[in-house]
């Protein structure tokens, strides 16, 4: 089974370029098949991980950022592939 887990956060207005470089030096506990960092209007910044696990196995995620980085808590979903 592959598990997606998405993090995604909004950084301070005019800080998005230091939460991109914050989230893509954040090391993991372990390696995803396939890790992408993605950015978004508003100084947002997603990044996906997949991994080859269960659904509710225990995972690496990406921390929460400094406060005075991001105006708000950082969002979290995860997701189970269920193919074509």
């Amino acid at each position: 089974m592959t598990v997606a887990l998405m993090w995604e956060a909004r950084a301070v207005p005019g800080r998005g370029g230091e939460l991109l470089a914050w989230a893509r030096a954040q090391p993991l506990a372990g390696a995803p098949v396939c890790r992408e960092t993605l950015r978004a209007p508003q100084d947002r910044v997603l990044v996906i991980t997949w991994w080859d696990a269960a659904y509710d196995a225990e995972l690496p995620e990406l921390p929460e950022p400094d406060a005075g980085l991001v105006t708000r808590a950082v969002h979290r979903w995860r997701f189970e592939s269920v193919g074509e």
